[in-house]
């Protein structure tokens, strides 16, 4: 997608898709229970005049649904399902918001931004290996936009094959944790054939009611682009991740200014 013409054509595309074939979500439930006591009816009264009085225009800002896979930096064993819901700021930067299900009972489990080869290449060296890049997702067919007609989506995959994703997730429902616990987790990209578990996918394009060796092979017209370097450093060795530090706390107490 370039320039003006490939905003419209994705644009009326999304647009066309809205309406002949719904989000192509709800398919997916939460795997984890959250603990606590059923809305009361006093919170649904407040939400239902919160959704009639309130301004919501950051989260009316999320056009853009893809859903692919991420593993924990540092241990490819641990991977999870997610679920992106994007704004797209401009040409070459987005923001997504990232569910571990699509229903209305999805659990926000993270966050990920999304920049072009462009401003990656503005990134220090040190700032890079937080960072992994879309190529295989895209080319792999693993990476989809439900609800999107083929041509569609492919239009907007090759906006993707190019860009690079920066992941935390905060809510570990792999492993069944009930509420988000410990420290967030730097999340990271599949690079190559036999990394993805092939059962997730498998559970993941039936409830979809897709192929992603279809979408694989729909795509082989896309141009593979060169990794730029520092992308996925875990590949050579090293794997980042995050962790807590404690500090000196001012225990309340604000530094005198000078």
């Amino acid at each position: 997608m370039k320039g003006t013409p490939g905003r419209f054509l994705l644009t009326a595309a999304l647009t066309l898709a809205a309406l002949s074939t719904g989000c192509g979500g709800k398919n997916t439930p939460p795997t984890v229970a959250i603990p606590g006591a059923e809305r009361s009816v006093k919170t649904r009264a407040l939400e239902a005049g919160a959704m009639l009085m309130q301004d919501k225009t950051p989260v009316d800002q999320v056009h853009m649904y893809v859903c692919g896979f991420h593993f924990y930096g540092g241990d490819m064993t641990r991977q999870v399902e997610a679920h992106h819901y994007c704004i797209q700021s401009n040409e070459d930067f987005a923001q997504c918001l990232i569910f571990s299900g699509n229903d209305r009972n999805a659990r926000l489990i993270g966050i990920e931004y999304i920049i072009s080869a462009k401003l990656f290449e503005t990134l220090a060296d040190d700032e890079r290996k937080f960072w992994h890049s879309h190529d295989y997702e895209v080319k792999s067919g693993t990476l989809i936009a439900p609800g999107l007609p083929v041509t569609a989506e492919h239009e907007l995959m090759e906006k993707f094959v190019t860009t690079y994703g920066k992941t935390i997730h905060t809510w570990q429902v792999d492993r069944g944790d009930t509420i988000p616990l410990g420290p967030p987790q730097l999340m990271m990209a599949f690079t190559r054939e036999g990394q993805l578990k092939p059962e997730l996918l498998e559970q993941r394009d039936r409830r979809f009611g897709v192929s992603s060796a279809e979408r694989k092979a729909n795509r082989t017209d896309i141009p593979t682009p060169q990794v730029l370097p520092g992308a996925n450093a875990w590949q050579q060795g090293q794997a980042a991740q995050l962790e807590t530090r404690m500090l000196e706390s001012t225990r309340g107490n604000v530094p005198a200014s000078k």
